[in-house]
């Protein structure tokens, strides 16, 4: 099974994250993606009480539908945390 650290190098090199001293950042091709996913869901009535669901709609756009659920669930695993860090205040 794909661990979430397997992903980070990938999500990088796909220009979805990009590190900035000790930290990672998410890129505006990332930003993107999630905002589309952000306006489908609320399109559709979502509430979006679970950030796992626009990250996961947002890596299977970026990655497509072929991408196995052991590596969506990776990945998750790898965004989740540097999306939190982007979301919370500084």
């Amino acid at each position: 099974m794909p661990e979430p650290a397997d992903w980070l190098p990938r999500l990088e090199a796909d220009g979805l994250v990009r590190r900035d001293a000790a930290r990672l950042r998410t890129t505006r091709r990332w930003q993107a993606a999630m905002a589309r996913a952000a306006l489908r869901m609320y399109r559709d009535g979502d509430g979006g009480d679970d950030l796992r669901v626009p990250i996961a709609a947002a890596l299977i756009e970026v990655y497509g539908v072929d991408l196995d659920d052991e590596s969506l669930v990776a990945a998750i695993a790898a965004m989740l945390p540097v999306e939190l860090d982007e979301l919370s205040p500084r």
